[in-house]
């Protein structure tokens, strides 16, 4: 989750292939670390809401995406930042930062680590970003800026009147693909293929789960009129999968 403020970024910029170098090579550090700072500089900018810092970094065409797909140009960006408003604060350190280089274009990959406060709640997210800079004149300007929130296990809630044991079973959305849940001392673990690696199910709410996998998908247990768990949905990327479960 990110600040309404923190929202309005980011990005990818394609810039046509004819303009670069058919392979990349390891910027040198001097260009690093100018990428790096300039990227520092954007996003201390935010709750401080400093436009000039925004407006001198980008091209005029540039192109932002955010972690939820809208797209925002330097126009948009620029008019969208104001100081946060009381109660709230925030700072990003970049980590593990790697920047290749093709001629005049350049290309930052780096996480962002952000730390929010919220009336007293700290929160933290992590962003997986991608930075696309070109040369003009003397001067490295962002053209492109896209991110990604990077799924992490979120705090464990404790869900009462949960019964494990209902939900064991084999479930299955076509002949041959079943996914078996296990109830394993209270905590239930799903397999997708035989030898894959488990699944651990963390409850949400009564018959609402998020796995413990790369994706954290939701699992959401359905139950007919008699109370029995008939059916399975796997909620992901917006949309669900259905699974019946096996009589």
């Amino acid at each position: 989750m990110r600040i309404s403020m923190l929202a309005v970024l980011l990005a990818a910029c394609v810039v046509p292939g004819a303009l670069m170098p058919a392979r990349a090579a390891e910027a040198p550090k001097s260009l690093r670390d100018e990428l790096l700072r300039t990227t520092q500089a954007l996003v201390d900018a935010l709750p401080t809401g400093d436009r000039a810092v925004w407006e001198n970094a980008l091209t005029d065409d540039a192109v932002l995406v955010d972690e939820f797909g809208r797209v925002a140009h330097k126009a948009d960006t620029v008019a969208s930042l104001h100081p946060f408003p009381k109660g709230f604060s925030g700072s990003i350190e970049l980590r593990d930062p790697h920047v290749q280089q093709y001629g005049d274009t350049a290309i930052l990959q780096v996480e962002e680590y952000e730390r929010e406060s919220v009336f007293g709640q700290n929160l933290v997210v992590r962003y997986q970003s991608l930075l696309t800079f070109v040369k003009q004149g003397n001067a490295w300007k962002l053209a492109g800026y896209g991110d990604v929130t990077l799924p992490t296990e979120p705090p464990k809630l404790a869900v009462t009147g949960l019964q494990p044991g209902d939900y064991e079973g084999s479930y299955r959305y076509a002949p041959d693909r079943v996914w078996k849940i296990s109830n394993d001392h209270g905590v239930l673990r799903l397999v997708t293929r035989a030898g894959a690696q488990a699944n651990t199910l963390e409850p949400i709410a009564r018959e609402v789960f998020m796995g413990s996998d790369d994706e954290r998908n939701l699992f959401i247990f359905q139950r007919d009129a008699q109370g029995k768990v008939t059916s399975l949905i796997e909620r992901r990327k917006f949309n669900d999968l259905r699974l019946d479960r096996d009589a």
